[in-house]
């Protein structure tokens, strides 16, 4: 006999299951879902919109998301903008307040105490909001902002001498090897071993009033900035060539050799631009290193002639006045924040592009 509920649970058996789909399902993945449905067949367009929804993420991309999201580096930031943009804008601010950095005001020294300002805190008012210098009467405001045009201009300009010195010397290193690594290697022995405070102090003692078609104050610039820049070069050089040591076997750089193409490309195409975020980070952290250097030489009377203000030539002045402490605070405070600013930017630059970060 037939058993009727034998054919019952055949077609159980072979009836069609239903495919449960929750919203979070993409286009692709119902796409291909259908495969095990009979009578469907793929969507291809169903499966480009799946395709469309991966998004590729560049190493700078992760970089600008992992430092938007370091508070304590965008506040160094937006200080060193900041300070960038008062230092441009120096000549119109001292028109509203404290007026010209070299312009004496001695009807507000007290002459018979040494010609202490008059008044509390070095003389502090609206028209002096940092006070006034001991004995000549200087405004501090205006000369701060004016230190720092020129403690970032060399800063800068110096880190950029380096920057390039130490990059071409590194990656011509790195990528050559063999004996060409070794004479570069022992280059870069020397310049750090070089005693360059006791040099720049030197030089600064033998160079002529006028060189280069330059004298003076220029004069005077440019060497501060040679010497910064050409003795710290080693420093980025290092960095640049171990990078290029473990980038030099990778497969594009293998691929650009097969394709025939030359050195220079090889060298300043494909390993360059991979070379960018480690220059990019140090740079950022030589530049207050830089500004500490020019200070220390204005300070030792070797840097920035005067009457130019500079940070470190303020410093200078104030040590003969060490019982007058507002003299002394104001550039040092400059510098400290400065310094600090470049730093913390410095670092959560390096942790943003560190494919190790947690962050």
């Amino acid at each position: 006999m037939l058993d009727p509920h034998r054919g019952q649970d055949q077609g159980e058996a072979t009836a069609p299951t239903d495919v449960v789909r929750t919203t979070s399902d993409t286009a692709e993945e119902v796409a291909l879902s259908t495969l095990e449905e009979p009578g469907h067949a793929i969507d291809p367009e169903a499966v480009v919109a799946g395709e469309r929804n991966i998004e590729g993420r560049s190493l700078s991309h992760i970089a600008w998301g992992r430092l938007r999201k370091d508070k304590v580096a965008l506040t160094g930031a937006a200080f060193i903008v900041f300070l960038v943009v008062v230092a441009l804008l120096a000549p119109l601010i001292v028109k509203v307040t404290g007026g010209p950095p070299n312009a004496f005001h001695e009807d507000l020294l007290d002459m018979n105490f040494g010609g202490i300002p008059i008044g509390a805190f070095g003389g502090m008012s609206w028209d002096h909001p940092m006070g006034v210098e001991t004995v000549n009467g200087r405004d501090i405001f205006s000369r701060v902002l004016y230190g720092a045009r020129i403690s970032l201009l060399i800063a800068i300009l110096a880190t950029i001498v380096s920057v390039v010195i130490g990059t071409v010397v590194g990656i011509v290193a790195g990528f050559f090897g063999g004996w060409v690594d070794a004479v570069l290697s022992r280059v870069m022995d020397v310049f750090l071993a070089f005693p360059i405070l006791v040099f720049a102090i030197a030089l600064s003692g033998v160079f002529p009033n006028e060189a280069f078609g330059l004298k003076g104050l220029p004069l005077r610039l440019a060497l501060l900035v040679f010497v910064i820049g050409f003795f710290n070069w080693p420093y980025i050089g290092r960095i640049v060539r171990g990078q290029t040591i473990s980038l030099r076997e990778r497969e594009y750089v293998e691929a650009a050799r097969s394709l025939g193409a030359r050195r220079p490309y090889i060298l300043f195409t494909e390993l360059l631009p991979n070379l960018l975020a480690p220059i990019l980070v140090y740079a950022t952290l030589i530049i207050p290193t830089n500004i500490l250097f020019e200070a220390a030489l204005s300070f030792l009377g070797v840097g920035v002639p005067p009457p130019t203000a500079s940070w470190g030539g303020m410093l200078s002045d104030a040590v003969n006045f060490y019982t007058v402490p507002h003299f002394m605070f104001w550039p040092g405070l400059a510098i400290f924040l400065t310094v600090l600013a470049f730093n913390l930017f410095g670092d959560g630059l390096r942790d943003a592009f560190d494919p190790k970060s947690s962050r």
